[in-house]
């Protein structure tokens, strides 16, 4: 009787509710990205914005970062309601948590996958904890497929999304691209949407929602496309690479593998190569059989792959958080799959598959789907626990050293400047950067910026001590180890700082004066 009383109770329990999961998964979400040690890719942004002089310079300065601008101007606003980090990270919890909700609420994948893929790696580790434009592309993509079946009475809310996405980055602008020409193939040879939209939509729909396209398509080439002085190529020493090298191909590949199973093939070796491109391309081709019967949800999923694949190969061949864009799109493709039905297009002409190897391909293509969830799930809470235990970087406890040491206002030279972003984040103020024989916080790769080595830091130093005489010591503060030393400077490790996961982010401080 009592067990039975138990057992009644026990199932009506809200954990079948989709706000059950989104509210377990927000709350340690909470707790992950307070615990979160920001590294310089998440800091340099804010300090872009917050050491910008004007608005013209800020535009100026994102023009060098290879990103559209919707991450930059979120910042900004952001800024004005609180003037620390710690805004942006609780932002980025809002855009990964907006994301698990719309996939719980609006896509067709039962309750295993929707839950395993809440709590993979992407949604749970690299878009939530590292807070960067790219969880953009999770929030936009599934955004815009909640809302596809809009676009029998209007395209406006699927252009707005769509430029938003383009605005969020360069992966971002691929998948946006796929999607504005699946709706365009999809309303050149479907009469019935084609008919029903133009007789349901408003007057000036067309016009508005192609007007937000080309605007937002216009902004996010020209913002991402470098300037002439700038020397951030992307991974490429040339910027481009323009000649068959079957190495780099396989390694293209290997990403898409990547963004699969979370594991990246090591470019050393030809058989690892082979193999994991031998496994994507297999899963590639169970996805395309997949979709066969839905050709509009084929279209997309060819096009946007090809895409970034081409972009991998020969001008960025990227690292997990631009890998993971292979794993939204294949998740994205057959959600967009549902909404149609199945097509005889294909089927009634010479590219006809027999109706036997459609189906086997689909118990295939679920189970491997599965298993590829299950790999994220399992990623998902390592990283996550991992990040718990293990700062991410260094930068946020060295940081806390020199506060709890009243060592703030002290003079401070950093190098490099590039792997300085957190430091400077956290102290919430400018450094001397060598690299530019001047005050700075944030880094722009671009002419005028000079790498350099340990000995011209302690140059700079003595020339810095010498003619400023008030100043008796300076707080050095460099990503590697001091291994070399000045007659004419007395030298003083204090403290050194290496739990971290990013190698150049563990950090060395020294005091420095004249011998």
């Amino acid at each position: 009787m009592l067990a039975k009383k138990v057992s009644s109770r026990i199932s009506q329990l809200p954990f079948n509710s989709p706000w059950f999961t989104i509210s377990i998964f927000a709350f340690l979400g909470l707790i992950g990205i307070l615990n979160h040690s920001m590294w310089r890719d998440e800091l340099n942004p804010w300090l872009i914005v917050r050491d910008s002089e004007s608005f013209a310079g800020l535009l100026a300065n994102i023009h060098y970062e290879g990103h559209p601008v919707l991450w930059y101007f979120s910042l900004a606003l952001l800024r004005r309601i609180a003037d620390t980090p710690i805004i942006m990270q609780l932002f980025h919890l809002g855009i990964a948590t907006g994301s698990v909700a719309i996939f719980w609420l609006y896509s067709p994948f039962n309750y295993r996958q929707k839950l395993l893929f809440s709590f993979g790696f992407f949604p749970f580790s690299e878009y939530l904890l590292i807070s960067r434009n790219y969880a953009f592309s999770m929030l936009f993509i599934f955004a815009f497929l909640a809302v596809f079946q809009t676009r029998g009475k209007t395209y406006l809310y699927l252009a707005i999304f769509l430029g938003l996405l383009a605005n969020s980055n360069a992966y971002g602008l691929f998948v946006s691209f796929a999607l504005l020409l699946t709706l365009l193939v999809e309303f050149w040879f479907d009469i019935e949407q084609r008919n029903q939209y133009l007789i349901k939509s408003k007057k000036y729909d067309s016009f508005l929602s192609i007007v937000i396209i080309l605007f937002s398509y216009l902004l996010a080439i020209y913002i991402i496309t470098p300037p002439a002085d700038s020397y951030l190529h992307g991974g490429l020493s040339n910027g481009w690479l323009l000649q068959l090298d079957m190495r780099h191909l396989l390694k293209s590949i290997g990403r898409l593998f990547g963004g699969y199973f979370l594991i990246i093939p090591t470019s050393k070796r030809w058989l690892d190569l082979i193999i994991c491109a031998s496994i994507a391309l297999f899963m590639v081709g169970l996805t395309l059989i997949k979709l066969w019967k839905k050709p509009f949800a084929l279209f997309f999923y060819i096009i946007v792959n090809s895409g970034i694949l081409a972009f991998s190969y020969f001008r960025f061949i990227g690292s997990t958080r631009h890998y993971g864009h292979f794993y939204l799109v294949l998740l994205a493709a057959l959600w967009l799959g549902s909404y149609y039905q199945e097509s005889k297009i294909l089927i009634n002409n010479k590219f006809s598959l027999p109706e036997k190897l459609i189906k086997v391909v689909n118990q295939w293509h679920h189970f491997t789907l599965m298993i590829i969830l299950f790999i994220h799930f399992c990623g998902g809470i390592y990283y996550f626990s991992k990040d718990l235990v293990v700062p991410f970087s260094s930068s946020r406890e060295t940081v806390d050293y020199i506060q709890q040491h009243k060592l703030e206002n002290e003079f401070i030279v950093a190098s490099r400047d590039a792997n300085m972003a957190g430091i400077s984040g956290y102290l919430n103020r400018k450094l001397y950067y060598p690299e530019r024989q001047g005050m700075g916080s944030f880094t722009l790769f671009k002419k005028g910026r000079q790498g350099v080595e340990q000995d011209e830091v302690l140059r700079q130093i003595s020339l810095l001590l010498k003619n400023q005489a008030d100043r008796k010591r300076i707080l050095m503060i460099l990503h590697n180890q001091l291994k070399l030393s000045r007659k004419d400077l007395k030298i003083m490790p204090i403290k050194n700082f290496e739990r971290g996961w990013v190698d150049s982010e563990r950090f060395y401080l020294y005091w420095v004066m004249e011998n």
